[in-house]
């Protein structure tokens, strides 16, 4: 039954990629290839397949699993309020539109720089889709059309004067409200509807990662390893956490999960603590870190990506080199997979799709850290030279199709069955965050603060 529920999905995707190819031919600001799927003679990705650590590479050597993957049906969302789409960060399958097509672009403002980059993308609720900018400025704008609807400056660090450095901060929506981590050391929360203030309060440090919010609290990190608890409704503080400071950090921070009166806390330091959200008492602690990893940045400790919360599972990838599978409640560890990574894992069924720091697409088995199947990825934007090197952002899984993009200003479709590069399409300029997915579109940031749908 389960290998006829699997023949069947292959069979539909085999049906839209030629509903794809007639609907797509011709026209411009599509995918490119021969539909969205592409077709066996889709040219494989450029560029050189370069080790960056040697002989440590983790998904060559993991336990392999040769059940292939089996994915639940997509489903409609309507929004993706947080970063990570809700609080578990757990969005499963998604229905995108069959013929994608480029429906609108605005400007968000003030684009990232070598200094000042976006770190964290949009969301998204109740048809509006909310931006901050890098002058830290939230707009919002009718996600149907694109049309800016409103625009709100956020309190910088003096108040009074603008310094030029934001580094960070991002949204979740809430019941009505924004709710805005800064750079400046403020969360702030405002009206969705009209972009009026509503509180803001002051923390004690500056703010990279997007805010978690469930339950009537705002949860917000630092980025000298602190936690904090606001009242969604007046920013009061409820309660504090602590992790050990680092002096060296990946930049850029990750959205606490929370499912289940359970908010799961990542450091910088590679410390993981999971909190009782109502009170911050401490359930349990562990380490994501490993010690093989010899490259420049291996040394550092971070978890960088988000953690992924679905039932009483919990799953979280280090920089360092180890991703792990635990039980929520006891932290018990399930499993653990040498490899390291700095974007989300998408969680679909049983089946856990990322990637690693080594630019390797894989599919892991949720269950037992088994890898289903590996795609290497070009590392640099030249296989000649490698000054340049490729960054990647996802994956999101969207209509039978793993969305992926890199800093060479394209976002690929991939097989989530295969690992097999399906389609390209060139954006505006290189992605500043994974896309986002509601209502059957596709919402991408680059880098230059352009927001670009698709459906």
């Amino acid at each position: 039954m389960a290998a006829d529920r699997a023949m069947g999905r292959r069979f539909a995707a085999l049906v839209l990629s030629v509903t794809f190819s007639l609907a797509l031919a011709g026209c411009s600001d599509t995918w490119l290839g021969d539909s969205w799927f592409g077709s066996d003679d889709t040219p494989p990705l450029a560029g050189e397949r370069v080790a960056v650590l040697g002989q440590d590479r983790g998904l060559s050597e993991a336990t392999k699993d040769e059940h292939g993957v089996e994915l639940p049906a997509p489903e409609d969302n309507d929004d993706w309020p947080q970063s990570g789409g809700y609080s578990h960060h757990a969005m499963q399958h998604m229905v995108v539109g069959e013929s994608l097509q480029r429906l609108w672009s605005t400007s968000i403002g003030a684009g990232g720089t070598s200094r000042d980059r976006l770190l964290n993308g949009p969301v998204l609720a109740d048809g509006r889709i909310f931006t901050i900018d890098r002058e830290a400025t939230v707009r919002a704008f009718n996600a149907e059309t694109g049309k800016e609807l409103w625009q709100a400056a956020l309190p910088n660090r003096d108040d009074d004067e603008d310094d030029g450095a934001f580094l960070g901060g991002g949204l979740a929506y809430d019941r009505g409200r924004i709710f805005a981590s800064t750079g400046f050391a403020k969360v702030v929360a405002l009206r969705a509807d009209t972009g009026q203030e509503l509180w803001r309060t002051e923390v004690d440090g500056p703010i990279r990662a997007a805010p978690a919010v469930n339950s009537g609290r705002v949860v917000v990190l630092t980025v000298d390893n602190q936690a904090f608890a606001l009242s969604a409704v007046d920013g009061h503080k409820l309660w504090s956490h602590s992790g050990s400071p680092q002096t060296a950090t990946i930049l850029g921070a990750p959205t606490p999960a929370i499912d289940q009166g359970v908010v799961v806390i990542p450091y910088s330091s590679g410390e993981l603590f999971a909190l009782r959200l109502e009170s911050g008492t401490e359930i349990w602690s562990d380490a994501v870190t490993a010690v093989r990893r010899t490259d420049a940045t291996g040394s550092l400790q971070d978890i960088r990506a988000n953690p992924v919360v679905d039932a009483n599972h919990l799953y979280v990838i280090g920089n360092s080199g180890l991703m792990v599978g635990m039980d929520l409640r006891s932290g018990a560890r399930a499993w653990q997979l040498r490899v390291a990574g700095t974007q989300q894992p998408w969680l679909a069924g049983d089946v856990l799709f990322l990637i690693s720091a080594e630019a390797e697409l894989a599919a892991v088995n949720a269950k037992t850290g088994a890898v289903i199947w590996t795609t290497p990825l070009p590392r640099y934007e030249s296989p000649d030279s490698l000054a340049t090197p490729l960054l990647w952002t996802g994956p999101v899984l969207a209509s039978d199709r793993l969305i992926i993009g890199s800093s060479d200003a394209s976002a690929y479709a991939v097989s989530p069955y295969t690992g097999k590069i399906l389609g390209r399409i060139e954006l505006p300029d290189a992605m500043a965050s994974a896309p986002i997915v509601a209502k059957g579109t596709l919402y991408f940031l680059t880098t230059t603060g352009e927001l670009v749908a698709y459906r």
